[in-house]
């Protein structure tokens, strides 16, 4: 679908990009040679996938990301057969790679998460001034996915700051070191979930309560105008100075959890950044989660998955304006 002129402008930030790879086998076990079904190869990482799923919402975001390598290449290509826009900054490493096994014996994934390459200090800062150079300059930026081995948080913090300083929103889906610098920045909208959150402030979240106060203290803290709290098989919470709201997961049988947080993610970005009420956001993540679920292996989420189960996603509010 062509982007229209008053849609808003979004790229995506994937600092640890991977090829996907998947399989299925009829049971894991050790020793044996396990035969395996033919791969299915798919580009991957956090703001990869957020992309794929913001265009089968019917929008565009470019893809910037540093890539190295033959897998780097392949997983180009594949960015490229998708339709999406990346602005790829060359580095010396080999991209990495991550691999899912469905043993079908038991209905359940492995997932094989693989180091990827170090960024030297000249590779980060080209990342940088490519993130400066895009034109148009983007409504939001989601920097989404783990950090390269051995960067130092502070660098994201400085990005954060900068890409905020020039009027973009910042929206962060990261883990650990990468959660506490984004917020340290302060970001537009971040999208933890429960474990994320409750390492990140040191405490358990045991409850509802305890959820929305953590919730409402970061915005309070100036930290992030919006935080979407995922709940896993409970749901999801969001909050902002003037709305909380819940939906409960949609009762479906999962056949694959990858790229489900991306998704959420994705529908939610892409509504809030068109001005969309905070409850039609909510339910459109969750419906994109929900459609990426029963996706296998790291297809994400179908069009028309999402359209069939957004009516169904109920939204309850706790508190609005």
């Amino acid at each position: 679908m062509v982007q229209s002129r008053s849609e808003p402008v979004l790229a995506t930030l994937t600092l640890n990009p991977a090829l996907d790879i998947q399989t299925g086998v009829d049971v894991v076990e050790p020793e044996n040679k396990l035969r395996c079904d033919a791969p299915r190869q798919d580009a991957g990482g956090g703001g990869v996938n957020v992309a794929r799923v913001i265009r089968r919402l019917g929008g565009r975001a470019s893809c910037v990301l540093p890539l190295g390598g033959a897998t780097g290449q392949s997983l180009q290509a594949r960015l490229a057969a998708e339709g999406l826009d990346a602005v790829v900054i060359p580095i010396q490493g080999e991209t990495r790679q991550s691999f899912t096994v469905l043993d079908r014996s038991r209905g359940a994934e492995f997932r094989f998460v693989l180091p990827g390459p170090r960024l030297g200090a000249a590779e980060f800062r080209a990342i940088e001034l490519a993130l400066e150079a895009l034109q148009p300059c983007p409504d939001v930026l989601v920097v989404s996915g783990s950090l390269p081995a051995g960067l130092n948080p502070g660098r994201l913090t400085r990005l954060a700051s900068r890409v905020r300083r020039r009027g973009v929103r910042l929206a962060l889906d990261a883990s650990g070191e990468g959660l506490q610098a984004g917020l340290e920045a302060g970001v537009w909208l971040v999208k933890p979930n429960l474990r994320e959150l409750g390492a990140c402030l040191g405490r358990d979240l045991p409850d509802r309560d305890s959820q929305l106060a953590a919730a409402r203290g970061l915005v309070a803290a100036g930290r992030a105008e919006w935080v979407a709290l995922s709940l896993g098989r409970e749901g999801a919470l969001l909050v902002s100075a003037n709305f909380a709201g819940y939906a409960p997961a949609l009762p479906i049988t999962p056949v694959s959890t990858v790229g489900a947080g991306d998704s959420f993610l994705a529908g939610l970005a892409w509504e809030l950044a068109r001005g969309a009420r905070p409850e039609a956001a909510l339910a459109t993540a969750v419906a994109a989660a929900s459609a990426t679920l029963m996706s296998p292996g790291s297809g994400m989420a179908r069009s028309a998955d999402i359209r069939r189960l957004r009516p169904r996603v109920r939204i309850e509010v706790l508190a609005g304006p």
